[in-house]
């Protein structure tokens, strides 16, 4: 059975893009899409309030990094299925130049730098 291409490629951003710096306002991708990958192209920190807010999935844990809510931080032994432990926020990291992350993301503010946010389903 072959993959579905038009479904796979809607996870890797070929829905747009979005650039923004640290004097711009938040971004926030259209309506019931997320941006699923972030190019740096300086070196960048996300403001500690709504820089990088994770997308909350059905199951309701924390799965993707952000500056308000810690992912994966379940105290040591008490891991699930779907939620890891001893994850932080990110709410004071620099992300160096050249660098991609990826996840889930509905809201992204540059406190210092520039990226390109890409948008998926």
């Amino acid at each position: 059975m072959g993959i579905n291409n038009t479904q796979t490629s809607y996870a890797f951003g070929q829905l747009g893009s979005a650039y923004t710096t640290a004097s711009s306002v938040a971004i926030k991708p259209p309506t019931d899409k997320v941006f699923v990958a972030i190019t740096m192209l300086a070196d960048t920190v996300f403001d500690a309030t709504g820089g990088l807010i994770a997308d909350i999935p059905i199951t309701g844990s924390d799965q993707y990094i952000g500056t308000e809510q810690p992912a994966h931080d379940l105290d040591a032994g008490l891991e699930t299925a779907d939620e890891g432990s001893g994850g932080k926020v990110v709410d004071s990291v620099t992300f160096p130049k050249g660098i991609t992350i990826y996840g889930r993301w509905t809201e992204i503010d540059v406190n210092s730098g520039a990226v390109v946010a890409y948008i998926g389903a």
